[in-house]
């Protein structure tokens, strides 16, 4: 698990949080997972990987919140994306303190 992360749930499903903030909720039914990114980082993931990656439809979406269909993606791409949720979703304090020197 991420530094500082808490599981919990959200609307009956998984999620995991830092810093009482949600980044990652998983959508055990459907498949997928829905990770909270800043758009610039959304836009990056949906160009890159149009098949995997999706915003959220409406107002949500175009915040940054982005499903990612779990049965394509391979463990690279989850950790990478799991990851950038919780960069930009933790306290600068405790991502700075997790960049390597």
């Amino acid at each position: 698990m991420l530094p500082g992360t808490i599981a919990g749930a959200h609307m009956g499903n998984p999620d995991f949080r830092v810093g009482g903030r949600i980044y990652a909720t998983l959508w055990v039914e459907e498949e997928r997972i829905v990770l909270r990114l800043v758009p610039e980082q959304q836009a990056l993931l949906i160009e890159a990987e149009p098949d995997l990656f999706a915003p959220v439809p409406g107002a949500w979406g175009r915040r940054g919140w982005t499903n990612l269909d779990l049965p394509e993606a391979d463990e690279e791409t989850l950790r990478g994306a799991l990851l950038a949720a919780w960069q930009a979703t933790a306290p600068p304090d405790l991502v700075a303190a997790q960049e390597p020197a």
